[in-house]
């Protein structure tokens, strides 16, 4: 299979440093034009971040433009939207990149900092995808990609707010996996495992050497191409290794809706309600096993 990218424009968001840069460098390596997307400042010359990426994409004959805006704003991800737009003419792939981190246990979390992790990550996927979406629909040819986390998906001590905020961006990704599908508008995420600015306090030291944020963006180039054609799939990536997330269901029991249910049966079924010896897929837009469930108990009254 060869990955092509037909006069694409791509967007990425926070890709001043870090994963964001080289999914920004990759993508145009690959032909692509970039919206290189930061609000940092260089911690020492006080250049902004975005501006350096430009030139090191320039430099090697890439097209690229910078926008400062913040993605925590519906009005700025309309700029950054129209950034596009303006310097490219449209807008193919949006990488929702852009985060911050306000690690503490639940317990000493202030809300203010909570609120701020799920405005920039989770609002800000939201502000700037549907400030895109109508663009994408029209053209009938749209890829986004979300950053995810095992911080979400698994879980991590002291990162509540930044673990319901990726976790948010899921239930985003299932819905709109639906929506967008009949427009070729495809949407995915990365749970991306590397040495970045955000994570060099959270990675353990020896795996560090390993966590190159390099080795994640072929899996984001992937998802981002014509190639692509899987929608509302979770793709895990670290140190050059690469897999799939999903949710299953169990088979379960399933007792008759039209009589009494108490807590005594669900507690005497418990274990078979969470033996995973038979489980199915969770896919967006399913009811699982439902159906199946209720035909066993002879209240399935649905026309054929």
């Amino acid at each position: 299979m060869t990955v092509t990218y037909d006069n694409r424009v791509a967007i990425v968001t926070g890709a001043g440093g870090g994963l964001g840069r080289e999914h920004a460098i990759l993508l145009a390596r690959q032909g692509v034009s970039v919206v290189v997307n930061d609000i940092g400042a260089h911690p020492e010359t006080q250049a902004p971040m975005a501006d350096r990426v430009v030139d090191e994409i320039r430099a090697f004959g890439g097209k690229a433009v910078a926008n400062y805006d913040s993605v925590d704003t519906a009005v700025a991800a309309q700029r950054i939207i129209a950034t596009a737009i303006d310097a490219f003419g449209r807008l193919d792939i949006l990488v929702n990149n852009a985060g911050i981190l306000r690690d503490r246990s639940f317990a000493k979390v202030e809300l203010a900092d909570f609120e701020l992790v799920l405005r920039v990550h989770l609002m800000g996927a939201i502000y700037c995808t549907h400030a895109a979406w109508p663009h994408l629909i029209e053209q009938k040819h749209g890829r986004v990609i979300l950053t995810t986390s095992v911080a979400g998906l698994n879980g991590n001590f002291g990162q509540s707010a930044y673990g319901a905020a990726k976790m948010g961006m899921i239930g985003l990704m299932n819905c709109l996996a639906l929506e967008g599908r009949k427009s070729n508008v495809l949407i995915n995420a990365v749970s991306p495992g590397a040495q970045t600015r955000m994570t060099e306090a959270v990675n353990p030291a020896h795996l560090v050497p390993y966590l190159d944020p390099a080795l994640i963006s072929p899996m984001v180039a992937w998802l981002a191409s014509d190639e692509c054609n899987v929608s509302g799939e979770i793709f895990w990536a670290a140190a050059g290794g690469f897999a799939r997330y999903h949710y299953f269901e169990t088979e379960g029991v399933q007792f008759d809706p039209l009589a009494s249910v108490t807590p005594q049966m669900v507690a005497e079924s418990i274990d078979t309600i969470r033996d995973l010896k038979r489980p199915i897929p969770s896919v967006p837009g399913s009811f699982g096993r439902f159906e199946e469930r209720l035909r066993a108990v002879g209240r399935w009254d649905a026309p054929e």
